[in-house]
C-alpha cells in the first residue's frame, strides 16, 4: 500500500491541465516521476506520512513550459562571462564591460553579449566606447538576437579588418561614411566568421558548465524542455555527456547547425551525429537551417525592397543564406532521412522560401509526422499563412517582439512601411487556418520568461512598455491558447507526446506559479514561478 502513495502532492491549485476535455482542476498527485490522480479527491487518497504536500494556495499549477527554439549553451556562456541582457544604455554596458575585464585582467579576449540594437543610433555601437575601457585587449560582444558583434579595435586589428577590407557575402562590415574605416559594429556573416576564427574556444568542460547555468535559469522560469536552435559539434558532444550522466534534468531536442557554406554533402555527418549524440533526455534529430537575416540591419529577405526610413525605396530586398533551389534539395533530403527541419525565417521572401521547400518535400515524399517549423515568421504574406496548415509546418512564433517597444518602432517599422507592418506576427490569423503553434523565446534575445512571453502574446503589448498601444491586437491569442502553444504545442514540435498537458499517466513535468493566470486583472508578467518539477523531480523551488 505504501508503494502507491504519493511522492508529491500538489493541493490547494488552479490547475490547468491543458486538456480541452478536461481543463481545470484543484490538485495533482506525482510518485515514480508520473502524475498518478488529479483532483482533490483522488489525490487525498495518495497522501500517506512519506508524501511531500505542497500548498500552492490558489496559484496556478501548468505543465512544464517548453521553449521551442532557444540558444541556452551561448546564452550560458555569456551569463558565466560579459552577460549584457539585464543593462540597457552605452553607460550601462561599458559598466558592465569594465568591471569584468578589470576583475579578470588574465583573461585574454572579453566576450559575451546582450546589447540592445536601439541603445545606439543606426542600432550600431563603436569601437572608440570600447577602446576607453579595454585597450589592450580584444573585445567581441555579440548583439541580443546574435545578428551583430561590437568589437574594439584590437579585435579589428587581429581580424585583420581595415578599409579595404571586403564586406562577406553572408554579411556587412558597419563603415564611417567619410573614410571607410570599420566603425565598430559587424553584420551577420562578418561575425560570425570573426568569431569562428578569433574568438577562444570553450572547451567541452566549458559547455557543459554554460548549459548547466542555462538549465538552472530555465527551470526558474517553469521550463522544463527545450529545443536548442543551434548545436555544434562542441555543444553536442557537451549535451550527450551531461544526458549520459543524468545532469540534464530537462528533455532537450538538438537541432544540429546546418553550415550555408557547405552544401548536401553535410547530410551525411547529420545522420552520424544523430546516432552518436543521443543519450539520456538528449535527442539530436532536428536541423536548423538559417536562411535569412533580421530586418533591423536589412539582411530578413522582403520580397520588396527595404525602405530608406523616410518613405524611399532602395533597392535593398535583404540576404538570402540558402540558394532556394538547395534549400528545397536540402528539405526534401533530410525529410527522407528522418529528420525534422527547423528554418529561420524573418520576411516575406524567406518564410515563402520555406514553405516551397517543404512543399518540395512533400511532393518528392509525401506527408508524414516530422513536424517541420518555421521560427520567427515577422513578416508573412497574407496568401502564405493558409499554406502552414496546408503542408503540414507548425509556426514557431517567438511572441515578445510582438510589440511597440524602440527596435519595432524605431529600427523596423520606418524600414518595412505600412502596407508590410501590418504583416508581421500573425498569430492570430495562423490559429484561425488551424496551424499548429509552437512558442519560443530565442534566448537570450529576448527574455527567456514564458510568462511575460504569454503576455505579450495575448495583450500584444509588452510588460515593460505597458502604456504603449498594442501592435496589431487582432492578432493576439486568447490566454488558453498561449500557454497551450508553450506547453502542449512546443511538446508538439518537440515530439513529446509524455508532456504539454497534465494526465494521469503522463511524465510529470509541472510548474506551480504564485497566482492564478485566469484570475481577472491578473497580468502574466507578474506573475512567477514558485517551483519546477521535471520528470517527477524538484529541480526548483522559489
Amino acid at each position: 500500500m505504501s508503494q502507491e502513495l504519493a511522492d508529491l502532492a500538489l493541493i490547494n491549485g488552479a490547475v490547468w491541465t491543458g486538456d480541452p476535455l478536461a481543463p481545470r482542476t484543484d490538485a495533482v498527485a506525482v510518485r515514480s516521476g508520473r502524475i498518478t490522480a488529479l483532483g482533490s479527491d483522488a489525490v487525498a487518497d495518495l497522501i500517506g506520512p512519506d508524501t511531500r504536500v505542497v500548498d500552492c494556495g490558489g496559484g496556478s499549477v501548468v505543465p512544464g513550459f517548453q521553449d521551442a527554439h532557444c540558444h541556452p549553451p551561448q546564452a550560458g556562456n555569456a551569463l558565466l562571462r560579459v552577460w549584457l541582457n539585464d543593462d540597457l544604455g552605452l553607460d550601462a554596458y561599458l559598466a558592465r564591460i569594465k568591471k569584468y575585464a578589470d576583475e579578470h585582467p588574465d583573461e585574454p579576449f572579453i566576450v559575451g553579449g546582450g546589447w540592445a540594437m536601439e541603445c545606439f543610433p543606426g542600432g550600431t555601437p563603436r569601437k572608440e566606447d570600447l577602446d576607453a575601457i579595454v585597450p589592450d585587449r580584444p573585445v567581441f560582444l555579440f548583439n541580443k538576437d546574435v545578428h551583430g558583434a561590437w568589437v574594439n579595435s584590437k579585435a579589428l586589428e587581429i581580424g585583420g579588418i581595415g578599409r579595404d577590407t571586403p564586406d562577406p557575402a553572408d554579411g556587412r562590415i558597419e563603415r564611417d561614411a567619410a573614410t571607410g574605416e570599420p566603425t565598430g559594429t559587424l553584420h551577420e556573416g562578418a561575425a560570425y566568421s570573426f568569431n569562428d576564427r578569433y574568438v577562444p574556444l570553450p572547451t567541452l568542460e566549458d559547455w557543459q558548465a554554460a548549459i548547466l547555468a542555462a538549465q538552472r535559469h530555465l527551470h526558474a522560469l517553469g521550463i522544463t524542455g527545450w529545443q536548442d536552435a543551434w548545436i555544434t559539434p562542441a555543444t553536442l558532444a557537451a549535451y550527450h555527456a551531461l544526458a549520459d550522466s543524468g545532469r540534464l534534468t530537462a528533455r532537450v531536442v538538438g537541432a544540429l547547425w546546418w553550415d550555408r557554406h557547405s552544401g548536401l554533402e553535410q547530410i551525411d555527418g547529420f545522420v552520424e551525429q544523430r546516432e552518436r549524440g543521443r543519450a539520456g533526455s538528449f535527442f539530436p534529430t532536428s536541423v536548423k537551417i538559417m536562411t535569412d537575416g533580421v530586418l533591423e540591419n536589412y539582411t530578413g529577405a522582403l520580397l520588396e525592397p527595404y525602405f530608406d526610413g523616410h518613405g524611399g525605396a532602395t533597392d535593398n530586398r535583404g540576404l538570402t543564406y540558402v540558394d532556394p533551389a538547395v534549400l528545397r534539395d536540402a528539405v526534401t533530403l533530410l525529410d527522407a532521412r528522418g529528420f525534422q527541419v527547423h528554418m529561420h525565417a524573418i520576411g516575406d521572401r524567406a518564410v515563402r522560401n520555406c514553405l516551397d521547400a517543404v512543399a518540395a518535400a512533400r511532393q518528392a515524399n509525401g506527408m508524414n509526422d516530422l513536424r517541420h517549423h518555421i521560427a520567427h515568421i515577422q513578416v508573412i504574406q497574407p496568401e502564405d499563412v493558409p499554406r502552414f496548415a496546408e503542408l503540414g509546418v507548425v509556426a514557431n512564433c517567438q511572441p515578445y517582439w510582438a510589440q511597440h517597444e524602440p527596435q519595432m518602432d524605431e529600427l523596423t517599422t520606418p524600414y518595412l512601411g505600412e502596407q508590410r507592418f501590418a504583416m508581421q506576427y500573425l498569430f492570430g490569423d495562423l490559429e484561425r487556418h488551424g496551424t499548429a503553434i509552437a512558442m519560443g523565446s530565442d534566448w537570450p534575445v529576448t527574455t527567456a520568461n514564458p510568462l511575460r512571453e504569454i503576455e505579450v502574446a495575448v495583450r500584444r503589448i509588452g510588460p515593460d512598455h505597458r502604456a504603449n498601444p498594442p501592435l496589431l491586437p487582432s492578432q493576439g491569442l486568447s490566454l488558453d491558447s498561449a500557454l497551450r502553444a508553450f506547453t502542449s504545442g512546443s511538446a508538439f514540435v518537440n515530439h513529446d507526446p509524455d508532456a504539454g498537458v497534465l494526465r494521469v499517466g503522463a511524465r510529470a513535468d509541472i510548474a506551480t506559479i504564485d497566482h492564478d493566470l485566469f484570475e481577472e486583472g491578473v497580468l502574466p508578467a507578474d506573475a512567477r514561478v514558485t517551483m519546477t518539477v521535471a520528470a517527477g523531480r524538484v529541480v526548483y523551488e522559489a
